[in-house]
């Protein structure tokens, strides 16, 4: 006779996720991100191609959770997690190379000439009409518009953030982005 030996069971992803969010205490989120550490480090040494770096993401990703997770409305841990990994792995190489390093997903993005409001060498001049005209904006193209191109958040992300569905997200900024370029051009002759 052959003994199976099962893993116990434990809370899940979202009792855990809950307890957190009733009694604020980390150890709760420590354990539901225990779990994926593997993971974040994973990802981390892939995008950073640096163990230090990687475990230093990893101790920072923890500490911005504390906050992040109480922000959004959260379906499924692991893959939020993942994104918000993955987006974390791409602001610190932003800032070590200081470019822009972008992952398109076609889910998320319609095509990269949404990644820039104007020309860079037309961005001192026109820097000004810019905020006029982005207070001008109704205010779901405005809020979109500084969350993608301000904040350098996903269309996913935004989405959450909101409340909007994605299909609005897309038409906000693509048309938040007509609209401040109609509004600045006026601005500037």
């Amino acid at each position: 006779m052959v003994f199976l030996r099962t893993k116990p069971v434990g809370e899940t992803d979202e009792e855990l996720l809950d307890r957190y969010r009733a009694t604020n205490r980390t150890d709760h989120l420590g354990s539901l991100y225990d779990r994926y550490i593997p993971l974040v480090y994973g990802l981390s040494l892939k995008y950073l191609q640096n163990e230090s770096d990687a475990q230093d993401a990893v101790m920072q990703l923890f500490e911005e959770l504390i906050s992040k997770v109480l922000q959004h409305d959260i379906r499924d841990f692991r893959t939020w997690l993942y994104s918000v990994a993955r987006n974390h792995c791409l602001q610190i190489l932003r800032r070590q190379t200081n470019t822009i390093q972008v992952e398109l997903y076609p889910d998320f993005m319609e095509s990269d000439e949404s990644l820039h409001l104007f020309d860079d060498d037309e961005d001192n001049e026109r820097l000004p009409a810019l905020q006029k005209c982005l207070e001008k904006l109704p205010e779901p193209q405005q809020r979109s518009v500084q969350l993608f191109f301000m904040e350098e958040c996903s269309y996913a992300d935004i989405a959450d953030a909101t409340g909007y569905s994605l299909k609005s997200v897309k038409s906000y900024i693509q048309n938040g982005k007509r609209n401040l370029k109609i509004c600045i051009e006026q601005t500037t002759k």
